[in-house]
């Protein structure tokens, strides 16, 4: 097949199809990150529970028991869990404008295809 072979209808038509291929990965690509970001959202509420309870244990102890460095371990994984949080959730939103303008492309050209001789039922004939 040659360079620009086949005429902009089929381009169009292939572009179409690209788009279509496209848009349910994104979808579920952004399910997926949805998905993860309630899972970090809820490790970092058992997070903060376990390092409560833990300096509250600290406290009650007849015996000193220096749980500090658990502690201090635990907040660190809560950081660690907050920024995961924060860059999926740019990533989530990155995936929303991918579809928004997959869906948006998919719009205008399925009007420019319709507005050139109706929109086509099926591939092209050889």
């Amino acid at each position: 097949m040659a360079a620009g072979s086949g005429g902009p209808a089929a381009r169009e038509l292939f572009a179409e199809g690209l788009l279509q291929f496209l848009r349910p990965a994104v979808r579920q690509l952004d399910g997926h990150v949805h998905a993860v970001r309630e899972s970090q959202v809820e490790l970092r509420e058992h997070i903060d529970s376990l390092a409560t309870e833990l300096c509250r244990i600290n406290e009650d102890q007849k015996v000193a028991l220096d749980l500090d460095p658990y502690v201090k371990k635990l907040l660190n994984a809560r950081r660690r869990v907050v920024l995961v949080n924060n860059i999926l959730q740019n990533a989530q939103e990155r995936l929303r404008r991918l579809n928004h303008s997959v869906a948006k492309e998919t719009m205008r050209r399925r009007a420019m295809l319709e507005a050139a001789g109706g929109y086509p039922q099926g591939l092209p004939s050889k």
